[in-house]
């Protein structure tokens, strides 16, 4: 101890500035007191002039050349004892912050409880109790800490602090207390106008983190159907009903739909959701109609332009498409550049790209691409370049871009496999991407995206029945993978092979997909296989409705023509060929049929 004393006394001229900050100003003279307050002045002489009398400022100093000399448990109990003295809040959480560094959550915990004790309507205390809590995962005990958060917080902040605790919870292990404790501690916030919309929506949140999709439901209902202040809003509760939306839990679509229909101009995030929500489910038709919606009501809204102009381009609509994304670009290039205006011009400028690729215009191609600014996009650019390149009769040049590409994570990888992959298919060569698949099947021979690529390649080939076994491998080592029983049914359907196992194997998969208009499309087929043409035309119109999609539209119209309603079949063909006139599917059938449009 005799050389840290030494130490210390010969730091101090370097320590004093630090210190001594923290020791309060010197008052200036104040006048003399009036005769009546003498005996009151009298009394608070008493009290000490300054916090930092010579020991403590010595006990400090030591406490931090402790530190430095890599023995934290010595300092911490030295700044928290220098803390209880002075009960000052610099002190308390420099001590906390002493164990935190040292991953002492208990020591941090004892610093801040005392800190809370002595200052017990500092939210900055109480913020470090919480925290530290949650961070032990001694979820139980921050009900009182979480309750006095929201009391303490200033009336124009509660909102923001409701909306802020899933966040704050969002890494805890037991879910369901999480979500139980909140609920607790939120009391009478779900009632007051004020607070109700806000403090559902935090329930909803916590219970939809911890699994309980019908309790996430029940507070969504609760939120729209509080009472509130004129000027409330309800949007928190929609966005839960919409992350809830789900074929097997339809009430939740239900309710966003009544709110959209009673408030048809709600802000454009609420049916931008539904949008969003929509396409997950892979509605197509639906989530255009809400878009259109959207860009109608505000025409200066940037992401309804940027998604409408994606599902345009997805659904063969190229000049829509064209006109929504150059909207999109006008608008988000007017605003003040953001990171997320970057990603939706970069995504912008792409789809742009494609689109000029389509009309084999390669300049106007390239240049879009030479805007993209944002290097996570950058690898998506250069496999459009290839794509480019591919189109111009230069295959290799294009695979070489890919190849090129830099490798900085373990992921990178598969995505240049991927698109080499994806470009040998869009160009048919089918032989050279077997090989590449064949490749990467050495080294990692059990993973179900690899072999389902493989199989899809080998049926090209006319491999079937080494696609049979690759498929049945994806669904013993995936279960759930949906994919490969509808490509390994709809193969056996096309064939009229095993048609009872063809449909049992498509209706696994609509278990897992229900909404998917591919899937519906092959149940369609099988139906017609078997005889069951009244059936296949009613799944047909559903599917068509969702995705009018060139593949779809072949089959539709190949059972309607079947039926003897050739007038509407040639209608259906003829919508197909404007989407997309080089669909195999589509120009086999008008071929096998004798059709000409």
């Amino acid at each position: 101890m005799k050389k840290k004393l030494g130490l210390a006394f010969g730091c101090l001229w370097l320590a004093a500035p630090l210190l001594l900050a923290q020791t309060p100003a010197p008052a200036p003279a104040a006048p003399p007191a009036p005769p009546g307050l003498a005996e009151d002045k009298a009394a608070q002489a008493a009290a000490p002039s300054s916090l930092l009398d010579s020991a403590l400022f010595y006990q400090l100093l030591v406490g931090e050349l402790t530190l430095q000399d890599g023995e934290p448990a010595e300092g911490f109990a030295l700044m928290l004892d220098a803390a209880r003295k002075t009960r000052d809040a610099q002190l308390y959480q420099r001590a906390s912050d002493i164990a935190l560094q040292s991953r002492s959550g208990n020591s941090a915990l004892q610093a801040a409880q005392a800190w809370a004790k002595d200052q017990p309507t500092s939210r900055e205390a109480n913020r470090y109790v919480l925290q530290i809590l949650i961070a032990l995962n001694r979820i139980a005990e921050t009900a009182a800490p979480l309750q006095t958060e929201i009391k303490l917080a200033p009336e124009t902040e509660r909102i923001a602090v409701l909306t802020s605790l899933p966040r704050i919870y969002a890494r805890v292990e037991d879910k369901k207390l999480a979500s139980s404790v909140v609920e607790e501690a939120l009391g009478a916030y779900l009632t007051n106008p004020a607070s109700a919309s806000a403090a559902w929506t935090t329930v909803g949140r916590m219970r939809l983190a911890a699994a309980d999709n019908a309790g996430a439901l029940e507070a969504a209902k609760r939120g729209l159907a509080a009472p509130k202040l004129a000027d409330s809003h309800s949007e928190g509760p929609l966005m839960v009903a919409l992350e809830l939306m789900d074929p097997k839990l339809p009430e939740a679509e239900s309710l966003v739909r009544k709110y959209l229909e009673n408030n048809p101009k709600a802000v454009p995030e609420i049916r931008m959701g539904y949008a969003r929500a929509l396409l997950d489910a892979q509605r197509y038709a639906e989530a255009g109609a809400q878009l259109q919606m959207v860009t109608r009501e505000k025409p200066d809204y940037p992401e309804a332009w940027l998604v409408l102009g994606s599902l345009q381009l997805q659904e063969s609509q190229l000049a829509a498409a064209q006109t929504s994304l150059e909207r999109y670009v006008a608008l988000a290039q007017s605003q003040a550049p953001q990171e997320e205006s970057t990603r939706g011009l970069a995504q912008a400028y792409l789809s742009l790209s494609q689109l000029a690729e389509k009309r084999k215009d390669y300049a106007a191609a390239e240049n879009w691409l030479n805007k993209i600014e944002n290097a996570s996009v950058l690898a998506m650019a250069q496999t459009r370049r290839a794509s480019i390149l591919a189109s111009q009769g230069k295959l290799e040049q294009g695979r070489q871009l890919i190849r090129q590409l830099p490798e900085k994570e373990p992921a990178d990888a598969r995505m240049k496999l991927n698109a080499e992959v994806s470009l040998l298919r869009e160009f048919k060569q089918y032989p050279l991407a077997r090989d590449l698949l064949a490749q990467a099947l050495i080294k990692t021979p059990d993973e179900p995206e690899l072999l389902y690529d493989q199989a899809m390649v080998v049926e090209k080939l006319g491999s079937l029945e080494e696609m049979e076994r690759l498929l049945r491998q994806v669904i013993k080592l995936k279960p759930d993978y949906h994919h490969a029983y509808n490509a390994l049914g709809y193969s056996l359907a096309d064939r009229s092979v095993r048609l009872p196992e063809a449909k049992a194997l498509i209706q696994k998969a609509v278990e897992f997909a229900p909404a998917d208009p591919f899937i519906k499309d092959s149940l369609g087929w099988v139906e017609f296989r078997m005889g069951n043409k009244a059936e296949a035309v009613q799944i047909f119109e559903a599917a068509y409705k969702a995705k009018p999609d060139a593949e779809i539209a072949a089959h539709f119209g190949e059972v309607l023509w079947s039926m003897g309603q050739r007038e509407r079949a040639v209608s259906i063909w003829k919508e197909a060929r404007l989407i997309n006139p080089d669909n195999e599917t589509l120009l086999e059938t008008l071929k096998r049929l004798r059709v000409k449009l």
